[in-house]
């Protein structure tokens, strides 16, 4: 499935990259072999981080603190890290979506069905029965089927259930890009908001309440100092 995914992305770039009205404007472009070099470039450069993952996943992990504090704004939902971001900057700051934790215990308590989803919304439906027909994949029409298939009836995720309030989220990303002043307010508190997350403040946390140790002004030789056999063995 995640082969599936990337090419679905790849396909999504040909169609988009190719297309002569917005493929001088926008290209959506899959980054392989993501690493920490990459992650220097991209983080400091992107405006909008998304951190997606269903509520209650915990699937985020520190990205989202490394784009927060490049000034990069967040679309996201109340999943991880997000939640405590969101605490220290404020809801106005961050653009937040779809079901909470409760709301997503409330509806597998239901009975979750993606295709009652998929019906309703009929952005989504087109995006399914696109991906379904082929039309991204012109020279081998079945070969994403099988991500249809996995949103008609394997989504555990739910992401037909927040795609709405994702898409209506967007809009309002667009809406407050084109306020470049706004948008600058809100990245210059993202960056103001991070002092929680620095290393400093979560080790000594960590230490405190968890491994039940104290701060020691002792200072440790380096591990290249005092070994016995070598130039720097102490002396008594």
């Amino acid at each position: 499935m995640a082969k599936q995914i990337i090419r679905l992305i790849t396909a999504v770039g040909e169609t988009v990259n190719n297309d002569p009205i917005v493929g001088d404007k926008l290209k959506v472009v899959f980054l392989e072999n993501y690493r920490v070099s990459m992650a220097e470039k991209i983080i400091p450069a992107a405006d909008l981080s998304e951190q997606i993952s269903t509520a209650g996943t915990e699937a985020s992990g520190t990205g989202n603190m490394k784009f927060m504090l490049n000034g990069s704004l967040t679309i996201g939902t109340l999943d991880g890290a997000n939640v405590e971001m969101a605490e220290e900057m404020g809801m106005d700051n961050i653009f937040i979506f779809g079901m909470n934790v409760e709301e997503v215990e409330a509806l597998e308590k239901r009975g979750y069905n993606a295709g009652e989803f998929i019906e309703k919304c009929p952005t989504l439906k087109q995006i399914v029965e696109q991906i379904e027909g082929g039309m991204l994949t012109p020279e081998e029409p079945g070969q994403l089927k099988d991500v249809a298939n996995m949103l008609r009836h394997h989504d555990r995720f739910m992401v037909c259930a927040d795609f709405d309030a994702y898409a209506k989220c967007q809009d309002k990303v667009a809406e407050t890009y084109q306020d470049q002043k706004k948008w600058s307010r809100m990245a210059l508190m993202n960056i103001a908001s991070t002092g929680k997350f620095s290393t400093d403040r979560t080790i000594s946390e960590y230490a405190r309440e968890i491994w039940g140790i104290e701060p020691n002004v002792e200072k440790l030789p380096a591990p290249y100092e005092g070994v016995p056999g070598t130039e720097n063995e102490t002396k008594e």
